[in-house]
This record gives structure tokens, sequence and C-alpha cells, in this order.
């Protein structure tokens, strides 16, 4: 087998194994760029109410005020008082923010986007341990596409032609991009 077939079967197999990640980092990436614009993994709903007016008191006794008045029974995951005159209460996938002392409740709901959160959840790495070797072994499986990729086509359509100024131009895009937003 000469060096040129061998270039072009790793390529290939290792393309055709990268394909199905290549495609859920692309979407994900496309998904999590974008997230000032929207939240790409919860819908999230808010309900403005009112509990009507709180004594003073303990942030965990406030909790416990504003949610008997609005009948939830679950307990708090965390209460955080995040002004003298803001209260927020985190629950399940729900999150309580309460002025004081109107009772005014910004109450908003989350739920997960269908199929964004999961494909979120690998591109960022919630899972940690093995996933984090599978999207390391994904990225030596891009590095190497990469690699032999440059490598397939000769003459003038390649590294020798117009290959060449296609492989800089790529090259030089983020470096350009570095120089006028990070560096200057």
């Amino acid at each position: 087998m000469s060096w040129r077939t061998l270039v072009i079967a790793t390529h290939r197999d290792v393309g055709y194994f990268v394909a199905g990640l290549t495609v859920i980092y692309a979407i994900s990436g496309i998904a999590v760029n974008h997230i000032e614009d929207w939240n790409p993994s919860y819908v999230i709903r808010t309900e403005r109410l009112s509990v009507g007016e709180l004594p003073a008191g303990g942030n965990d006794v406030l909790a416990v005020t504003v949610l008997g008045r609005m009948g939830i029974t679950e307990r708090p995951e965390s209460v955080v008082r995040m002004t003298p005159d803001r209260l927020k209460i985190f629950l399940d996938r729900r999150t309580l923010t309460v002025e004081l002392p109107s009772g005014e409740v910004a109450d908003e709901h989350a739920r997960r986007r269908i199929a964004f959160f999961e494909l979120n959840y690998l591109h960022l790495n919630h899972g940690k341990g093995p996933w984090t070797w599978i999207a390391d072994l994904y990225a030596i499986g891009l590095i190497v596409l990469a690699c032999t990729g440059i490598f397939i086509i000769t003459g003038r359509k390649g590294l020798g032609g117009r290959g060449r100024w296609l492989l800089l131009a790529g090259l030089a895009i983020p470096l350009l991009y570095l120089i006028l937003a990070v560096w200057t």
C-alpha cells in the first residue's frame, strides 16, 4: 500500500467514523454561538404575580412565606438575597424572583428544549468523565481529517497550487480576527 493510498483510506475511514459527531457539534455550536439571543438548552416562560406585602425577615423565613402563599410544597435548592430588595428562590427548573417588601414575583419555569438540550450537553461536556475522552478522541479525529485532507489532492489543485492558498486563507481568518478583536 502506497503512502498516498494510506492517506486516502485513513481520511475516508476517519471521516465516516466522526461524521455523526461532527453534525452534532456543528448544530450545537451554531446554537450556543447565539446564546445572547436565546437559551439553546431551555425554553423559559415567565409569569408575573403578587403574593402580597411581605414582612421583614430572614431569607429562609421569606422563602417559606412566599412558597406557602403560592401553594408550592417543593423545597428550595437555594435562597439568595440578591439585593436588599430582591430575593431569589431556586427550585428544580423554576426560579422565583421576589421584590421586597411588595411581594411581586417573577416566576420563571424552565423546560428542556427538545434535542438541543442533549446536543449542548454533549458539546459543552457537562457529562465529564468518559465523555471527555470521547470528545478528545473526536478532536484527534478532526486533526487527522485535516492533516490527511490536505494531501489527498495533488498538483495544481492540491498543496502545489490553489490548495496552498486556501490553506493559508483558512489559517489567516482566525489570526486576523485575533489581531483585530483581541490583540489591539
